[in-house]
């Protein structure tokens, strides 16, 4: 059998967006596992093994996803991912969901030229979609053919997104438009959420994650919780409904909205963490009992001030670390490991099956906690 026969329906050969989409589930958590074992080797003797979805999660659950979008002359327009200068067209992606290969479709068919309409990207969000443009306008009525054909898309939110700049940024303050339908949507847990949120993709498994986190942080009337690069709130309310008193960071304008509705009880600001430090040593310096800290940075991890904060001025009892990169997530443990901190379990998430990502949960504690 050849390694083309092997790939799932609808899958593009040259498409490099799902590297395991070739083995089947167990070889992929294995190559995860090793990769994990070579990254954080100091740890490797407290790795747990990869948690994983259903085998029904492994298709057709990417609602959050972002394509390049390109104008061909005999083809009209193409959606997919760019390798080098080519764009490697994925308009039946068997790891997308219904809707988000329904949408592809339909503005394959729909939108006007890029004479009309330069659009650069497609993002969607669950239930939400932009088209982003390079361009500081465009003609409204060019979109009714679309408009027309969004009530069965299973979208509740179109967004025009002018931004003459978009590249590595894709989102500007300004320039947005709401095409068509509602400005927000709900996640599968009921979170409100607008059309750059980011979310988990798996909530079942997002959601054992946050168990997880939840049962090593014990938050509660006693136990308060610093919550940094909070998202639009999932944990943030997770720790409100325990009990505890919660104080999220987040820097994206639209997350802390959202956020502060999620989880009204607890405190949410703006900011980069570091920019957020004094509000932050108010905050922890005024609670009583246990101080704990859920932090989940991008792939980059914990900012350097950050973490000697941390490690420090702040020095929580106990600390769970969501990382999607092993990497970044070695070097922080390594500083919490100099300043005394005990990594007690490592937690593996696929939250990406088929492709090579893995997600890892750390729960670390201070030696006299």
């Amino acid at each position: 059998m050849s390694l083309h026969d092997s790939l799932p329906t609808g899958c593009e050969p040259t498409c490099h967006g799902c590297r395991h989409r070739h083995l089947q589930p167990e070889a992929s958590l294995e190559q995860k596992s090793q990769y994990l074992r070579r990254a954080l080797a100091p740890w490797a003797g407290r790795l747990a093994d990869v948690s994983a979805g259903s085998a029904a999660d492994r298709l057709g659950y990417r609602d959050r996803v972002t394509l390049n979008a390109a104008w061909d002359a005999e083809q009209g327009w193409r959606f997919g991912l760019m390798r080098r200068d080519e764009l490697i067209a994925i308009h039946e992606c068997p790891v997308h969901t219904a809707r988000v290969n329904h949408l592809v479709a339909l503005l394959r068919t729909h939108l006007p030229p890029a004479s009309r309409l330069p659009l650069a990207y497609l993002h969607v969000a669950g239930a939400q979609a932009t088209l982003i443009i390079k361009s500081r306008n465009f003609v409204a009525s060019d979109l009714e053919p679309l408009l027309a054909q969004l009530a069965c898309s299973g979208l509740e939110g179109l967004w025009v997104h002018c931004h003459p700049a978009a590249g590595r940024r894709l989102f500007a303050r300004s320039g947005w438009h709401l095409a068509w339908g509602c400005a927000e949507s709900l996640t599968h847990g009921g979170l409100v959420h607008g059309p750059t949120a980011f979310q988990q993709l798996l909530p079942a498994l997002h959601a054992a994650s946050i168990d997880l986190a939840c049962d090593y942080l014990a938050p509660g009337p006693a136990t308060a919780v610093l919550d940094l690069y909070c998202g639009i709130g999932a944990t943030l309310r997770r720790w409100s409904e325990e009990g505890a008193p919660a104080l999220g960071i987040e820097l994206a304008g639209g997350a802390v909205e959202c956020a502060a509705r999620n989880a009204p009880r607890a405190i949410v600001l703006r900011g980069t963490c570091v920019q957020r430090m004094p509000q932050i040593e108010e905050w922890w310096g005024a609670q009583q009992g246990q101080r704990v800290v859920y932090v989940n940075p991008p792939r980059s991890g914990i900012e350097p001030d950050l973490g000697r904060a941390l490690c420090n001025a702040l020095r929580p009892d106990r600390i769970a670390y969501l990382s999607c990169s092993a990497g970044t997530l070695a070097r922080d443990l390594a500083e919490f490991e100099a300043a005394g901190y005990r990594v007690d379990v490592l937690a593996p998430f696929d939250f990406f099956p088929n492709t090579h990502h893995v997600e890892c949960l750390a729960l670390a504690r201070a030696h006299s906690a």
